[in-house]
């Protein structure tokens, strides 16, 4: 069970915050972007994400940091339908070995089923799934997060659905069309791009996004079949599958563990010793997951801040000092650097968010 499902975690600790996502996504979204003449990079160094790290193959990005570059891009671009374009500009080689299994699937319907399976290891950030329903072989794709921004929760969904109908088309052939796709999102001013793309009727405002195939066409042979290579590549994904889960599971017990002693920061000498580890161990184990211990304390500041700035009664002085900041002006320095605005600023954008949303 994740902290996200976990009812006795403590306030400021969620699956956002832990750097688990490979970041294909955003790998993508700066190719498109660059495309346009628009530089994401100083964006993605301010949530920690600098070129060396971003061509790191053992890097890991959180919901946090992804859907802050994604919000930046929405906003620089004023393009609406973003989110199409970087599933469009996928291949299956940014899945890694995942897209190689998925090549030498049996069929299509095993190729998504697989990679529902090890969504997890695809730097998918929405949660999948699929399975027979009355109109169709469905995949499923629902977001992490309903309470999400809007404008980033519509780039998910149309990435998403848009880079499934783009990975089917490059590994069975350019005229797959689905028998149907639904957004769970009001009906665009536009909704003409849709159809051009995906090619079959189109549905918006439902309650969860799908992809409708045809279970004679989800029975179709890959081109690429091969049992063996796919047998082969599933034994290493599920040790890379268990291997994410140890570090999942370590990111989390040491988020909660920060979260619940603030505004005392634990040393990283007090947290080896709660993991019965040396320090040298324990470091090595964290960048095995691609993130810091230090890391791991801004992005748990980080969301206690900003749910603590939605509490008009609570002075900056009670944020800093609930946050574990030494004084407001620290406080100030850690606000911009996140959201390169000041604290007052982003107060008000937030209350105003969940006032217009209130009404």
């Amino acid at each position: 069970m994740s902290v996200a499902d976990d009812p006795t975690a403590p306030a400021g600790t969620s699956r956002s915050t832990s750097a688990t996502i490979q970041p294909n996504i955003l790998r993508y979204l700066t190719v498109v972007t660059d495309q346009r003449g628009i530089d994401l990079r100083p964006h993605l160094k301010q949530v920690g994400l600098d070129e060396t790290v971003m061509h790191s193959a053992a890097l890991r990005v959180s919901y946090r940091q992804g859907s802050a570059v994604i919000r930046r891009a929405l906003e620089l671009t004023g393009d609406e339908h973003l989110g199409m374009k970087v599933g469009a500009a996928q291949h299956l080689t940014a899945w890694g070995l995942l897209g190689f299994a998925l090549m030498a699937a049996d069929t299509l319907r095993q190729a998504i089923e697989t990679g529902v399976r090890y969504q997890n290891l695809s730097g998918a950030m929405m949660v999948w799934s699929a399975g027979e329903e009355d109109d169709g072989f469905v995949l499923r794709a629902d977001l992490p997060d309903p309470a999400m921004d809007p404008a980033v929760a519509v780039f998910l969904i149309e990435e998403a659905l848009t880079s499934v109908l783009t990975l089917a088309r490059l590994t069975i052939g350019p005229a797959f069309v689905p028998r149907a796709v639904e957004f769970a999102f009001p009906a665009p001013r536009r909704s003409d791009p849709y159809g051009a793309l995906f090619g079959c009727p189109v549905r918006f405002g439902v309650p969860v996004s799908r992809l409708v195939i045809d279970p004679v066409r989800a029975r179709t042979t890959m081109p690429g079949r091969d049992p063996v290579t796919y047998t082969s590549a599933l034994e290493t994904l599920d040790a890379q599958l268990a291997s994410r889960r140890h570090q999942q599971e370590l990111l989390e017990v040491m988020e909660i563990s920060i979260a619940q002693s603030l505004p005392t920061i634990p040393s990283f000498a007090e947290q080896a010793r709660r993991h019965a580890a040396s320090e040298r161990t324990l470091r090595r184990r964290l960048a095995d997951c691609g993130t810091t211990y230090e890391a791991l304390v801004d992005g748990v500041r980080r969301e206690r801040v900003e749910q603590l700035l939605r509490r008009p009664e609570l002075t900056l002085r009670d944020i800093a000092h609930q946050a574990g900041f030494s004084d407001q002006r620290t406080l100030r320095r850690a606000v911009r650097r996140w959201h390169g605005t000041s604290s007052q600023r982003l107060r008000e954008e937030m209350l105003g968010l969940e006032k217009a949303a209130d009404s």
